[in-house]
């Protein structure tokens, strides 16, 4: 697989995911601020912050304080 220029690191985010079998949402979070500083900023921040969101509504329902 060719390194995006965007995930120039030592283990690309898809390889860390995958060996670790991180779900969906939370492999998006990584993703998202793995990428930020190199392709869409604060845009790729808010997507991480949208996917913690969801997981904390739809996981932690019970913990809320609200």
């Amino acid at each position: 697989m060719s390194k995006e220029k965007h995930y120039e690191m030592n283990i690309e985010p898809i390889e860390f995911i995958q060996k670790n079998e991180i779900p969906f949402c939370e492999a998006n979070v990584i993703k998202y601020i793995c990428r930020h500083r190199q392709k869409n900023g604060y845009a790729d921040l808010i997507k991480a912050k949208n996917y913690i969101d969801y997981i904390i509504q739809n996981e932690y329902k019970k913990e809320s304080p609200n």
